[in-house]
């Protein structure tokens, strides 16, 4: 059924907010990966909330998400590779 005369138009999801959750969600289980995955969603969920700001789509609490996950993965895998810088740098010397 189409509607004739309306101004009627269904906002659509924001695709870069999408991909920021997921690599979000990834840099979280994915290891050593995770740092560099984590960075890439952070740029994703920041262009998103740009992109949504802008037009109005929907998303924005995909790219609030992607953002966090994304700030936590870094965190943590970063923190664990310097961990490990620290063993193996301290191992052998």
């Amino acid at each position: 059924m189409e509607m004739q005369g309306s101004s009627f138009r269904a906002n659509k999801t924001n695709d870069k907010s999408i991909v920021a959750l997921v690599l979000g969600i990834l840099a979280l289980v994915v290891p050593y990966l995770g740092f560099i995955l984590g960075i890439i969603a952070i740029v994703f969920a920041r262009k998103a909330k740009n992109e949504i700001n802008q037009t109005g789509e929907q998303g924005r609490g995909f790219a609030t998400a992607g953002l966090v996950c994304g700030i936590v993965g870094t965190i943590g895998y970063g923190i664990l590779l310097l961990f490990l810088l620290v063993i193996i740098t301290f191992t052998f010397s």
